[in-house]
């Protein structure tokens, strides 16, 4: 399982440092995607097959289907974790993420998210105010 919030740099060459609490449930080769709100995920091989094979289950005749699939599928990559412990962010996932120098790294659960510290406090600050009326929302669905 991944928790945790921390603070790393993306260099010029896009090689951004996982950390190493992190590494250990990712193995040697992860998968980065698109994510939703405007980050990236970064799933263990495992953890993506897993999710694959559900996006592969969901009805292709219906449009939402087919363009989540899409989204998750289409802008996935295979990604090594070097011996530093660096992974190598595709240009088209930092541009889609607004990927600057400053990022963080949350582990949220399954997997790892990746977010430009900007867009990353913006984001905390907005659902932060709203945590309360979240919070009782998700009790309708068993929380």
């Amino acid at each position: 399982m991944f928790i945790g919030e921390y603070t790393y740099s993306l260099d010029t060459k896009r090689r951004l440092g996982i950390p190493a609490k992190l590494r250990k449930s990712l193995g040697n080769k992860a998968v980065i995607t698109r994510g939703l709100d405007n980050c990236l995920f970064l799933f263990s091989v495992s953890e993506w097959e897993k999710l694959a094979k559900r996006l592969s289950e969901l009805p292709f005749q219906k449009a939402d289907a087919r363009g989540f699939s899409r989204f998750m599928l289409a802008g996935a990559a295979e990604v090594a974790i070097d011996s530093l412990g660096r992974i190598l962010v595709p240009d088209y996932l930092k541009k889609y993420a607004g990927l600057k120098k400053k990022t963080i790294i949350a582990g949220i659960s399954n997997r790892v998210e990746i977010w430009d510290e900007a867009a990353w406090k913006s984001y905390t600050q907005k659902t932060e105010k709203g945590m309360g009326d979240m919070a009782e929302r998700l009790t309708e669905v068993g929380l």
